[in-house]
């Protein structure tokens, strides 16, 4: 018998019910405290989310814009394919799940079925690729190569090919206008990505459909959202099952806008041409050096305008075609295009190629010596050779020319003159103890624009590197743990004795950095479009303008025409007088300096060209070749890596493009009705009210007009090896060293 009281029990018990009283009521508040949120408080979002339900949407991607050249040839347009599409919603309701289906589609289609099969699958975290990102409402393409037969197979037999379509469909197409490529320019398209929706959200909408391509490198990169335009919804009404039973209104698709560029498709036809005939001919040319042909790896070339700084041509090599991207690109072709083996023709070496400039640098050096207060109208020496540091520095074969202008320095690329003015002046700003230097020839460097991108309207464009004092200190604070360490290997091979300098004191300026640097050798960088900027502006009277290939953004009417104006951007450190006594100079280059071998028969009294050669050592490989010229109206810069010297390995080929500029006949004579350009294009192309060109002017030029080598001066052919020593025994005026001048 229990001892607790009755009462003592009941009390209990009583306080128990009371909580278990609490607890429910408590529950009973809060789930009616959400059902008031959700069917009062919020109730008409998520009543119109419901209805939603109901409704399915599929994307009608936009007509892409064009990207037209200065005269309104299309560079980069749209064609009609046939696109064969399959219906994943059909498909998925069948027994087999639609493999029998698929397996007849690529019998027709002479593909795999496992290559139709992964491009229907719905993509997601552990599916690769291929796979289909986009609604599992959209039609799936399967291929936009289908041929006319292929499609009649297909569209006379629906019975056996339900939920397959087959369609004309506009596509991109990279038209290749005169036999022009303009790859890298141009850039390519792909598949856009699920982090890249995300990032696209506005307003919490995205503004990138699953659908969309986008451009990833070149134009197609930069005006993107311009040429890509608004994609289109088509609504579809569906039912629990999934099963379309109606429409539910459609927002239709608005057209990008087109790119006119100050490209011409001729010019850059023929730039590529002729770039490509160089590098062809290098790699026939005996180096005497290394005792085998050079490699001619890589190249670039770039024409200017040097009144506005925009791009009439832009070549890189090796090249590739963008039209393999179009409708996605396979494995094999995108290993073939970025494997090590590849020499990597996705890189714009215009503005991604980065290399010591060598002699063509010392137009900056000769600036830098007139700012620090070098007499311009003095003469200097130019021995055979210097001792700076415990170090010889030599002029080629030990050439000498007494005293002599800076003019004629420029002239004959005499390294020791410029040796001695740096070598001067870091002794001026303090030697191996500087205290407050003033750094003329790298203060100089950086004013000219280098060291700095250009911000031409290209993406991943590169800044090159002035080596100056900062660089130094930065360089050391991260590289002298591992130069102490191969120091201390105890080998003692090139690398490794300079890695033992630079682990004892590789934050100093030293006497032999500062002399090489004045004939661009040492640890400067720059790229093409630097080099043709400095060289517009040394035309142009002194103004840097910001490179551009973007000319206009036209409406898809064709109405409205948004301008990009050029941009001036800074003016180089010069004088007038300087600038003038610089470009006599270098018109001297090429009438009796280390060009005039090239030029010989061209009529300078008319066309006035202005150049500047440098072959440039890169430790390891062989001289990369340099060329930068201008006219009164264009800069042209070529440079070929491993491709031998300045004048030899890209002299030909730039004196071939200014021919075909401006008419200059074999005999030197210049026929206007053969120029391909004798001035820049200033104004735009016509558009009529459908925002086609009205009238684009298409004239083609004979590649046979300005064949390589193409003049009465000679030249090598590509049949015929030449020994390196050829072009330096016929510049008896060259004194730079070899891989300087």
């Amino acid at each position: 018998m229990s001892n607790i009281p009755e009462t003592g029990r009941t009390q209990r018990v009583t306080i128990r019910l009371i909580i278990l009283q609490i607890l429910v009521v408590s529950l009973l508040l809060t789930l009616g405290g959400r059902l008031w949120y959700l069917q009062i408080r919020n109730g008409q979002q998520y009543t119109q989310q419901a209805a939603n339900n109901h409704i399915q949407e599929v994307v009608d991607p936009a007509t892409r814009g064009q990207i037209l050249d200065a005269r309104g040839v299309p560079l980069a347009d749209n064609q009609t394919r046939l696109v064969v599409t399959v219906n994943r919603t059909d498909i998925m309701k069948m027994k087999d799940g639609g493999k029998a289906v698929l397996r007849r589609l690529g019998g027709v289609l002479g593909m795999k079925y496992q290559d139709v099969a992964d491009k229907v699958r719905l993509c997601d975290a552990k599916t690769p690729r291929p796979c289909w990102n986009g609604s599992p409402y959209q039609p799936i393409p399967i291929t936009d190569t289908a041929t006319t037969q292929q499609a009649l197979q297909i569209m006379e037999r629906r019975e056996d090919f339900p939920g397959i379509a087959a369609q004309p469909t506009a596509v991109r197409r990279y038209a290749g206008p005169d036999g022009s490529n303009t790859a890298q320019a141009l850039g390519y398209l792909s598949p856009v990505t699920d982090d890249e929706i995300q990032a696209s959200m506005k307003n919490g909408q995205p503004t990138l459909q699953r659908s969309d391509q986008v451009g990833r490198s070149g134009l197609e990169h930069t005006y993107d959202s311009q040429l890509r335009g608004k994609a289109g919804i088509i609504r579809y009404e569906v039912d629990n099952r999934g099963r379309v039973i109606g429409d539910a209104g459609d927002t239709p698709a608005v057209p990008g806008d087109s790119i006119v560029t100050s490209i011409d498709s001729r010019v850059q036809a023929i730039t590529e041409q002729q770039l490509a005939a160089a590098m062809k001919d290098a790699r026939n040319t005996y180096d005497n050096v290394t005792h085998e042909n050079y490699k001619a790896d890589s190249g670039a070339a770039v024409v200017m305008d040097v009144h506005t700084g925009r791009v009439i041509a832009m070549a890189s090599a090796p090249t590739y075609d963008p039209n393999e991207w179009v409708g996605g690109i396979s494995a094999k072709d995108y290993a073939a295009l970025t494997g090590k083996d590849s020499d990597y023709p996705l890189l714009n070496r215009a503005i991604q190629g980065q290399s010591a400039p060598g002699s063509t640098f010392k137009v900056i050096s000769t600036s830098a010596a007139v700012n620090a207060g070098y007499d311009i109208n003095g003469h200097y020496s130019c021995p055979a050779s210097m001792s700076i540091g415990g170090q010889v520095f030599k002029n080629f074969e030990g050439e000498q020319a007494g005293d002599i202008s800076l003019a004629h320095a420029l002239e004959i690329s005499c390294d020791t003159v410029f040796y001695g003015l740096s070598y001067d002046q870091w002794l001026k700003d303090g030697g191996n103890n500087p205290k407050n230097p003033a750094d003329w020839f790298y203060k100089t460097a950086h004013q000219f624009g280098l060291g700095a991108k250009t911000g031409i309207d290209l993406p991943s464009e590169l800044s090159g590197r002035v080596p100056d004092r900062q660089w130094k200190q930065a360089e050391y604070d991260a590289m002298k743990k591992s130069w102490c360490a191969q120091a201390a290997s105890g080998k003692h091979d090139y690398a490794t004795d300079i890695a033992r300098e630079d682990c004892t004191d590789g934050n100093r300026m030293r006497a032999g950095d500062s002399v090489n640097y004045a004939i661009g050798q040492g640890d400067t960088l720059v790229t093409p479009i630097q080099m043709a900027r400095i060289y517009s502006a040394i035309s142009n009277g002194g103004t840097l303008y910001q490179p551009a290939i973007g000319k206009a953004i036209v409406s898809p009417d064709g109405k409205h025409v948004e301008q990009i104006p050029p941009k001036p951007v800074g003016k180089l450190p010069d004088s007038p007088q300087t600038i003038h006594y610089i470009d006599d100079a270098l018109a001297g280059v090429v009438t009796s300096g280390t060009a005039a071998w090239k030029f010989g028969g061209w009529p300078q009294d008319k066309i006035t060209l202005h150049a500047k050669t440098g072959t440039a050592e890169v430790y390891g490989k062989q001289t990369t070749s340099w060329f930068d010229t201008y006219s009164k109206d264009y800069a042209i810069v070529m440079t070929i890596s491993q491709g031998g010297t300045g004048s030899g390995g890209s002299g030909q080929a730039v004196r071939n493009i200014y021919s075909a500029l401006y008419g200059v006949q074999s005999n030197g004579s210049i026929d206007q009705k053969k120029a391909l350009l004798p001035a820049p294009q200033q104004r735009l192309p016509k558009f009529g009210p459908d925002g086609l060109v009205q009238q684009a002017d298409l004239t083609t030029p004979d590649p046979k007009a300005f064949a390589y080598p193409g003049n009465a001066s000679g030249g090598p052919t590509d049949a015929t090896p030449v020994v390196a020593l050829a072009p330096e025994r016929n510049e008896k005026l060259l004194l730079g060293r070899r891989y300087h001048a």
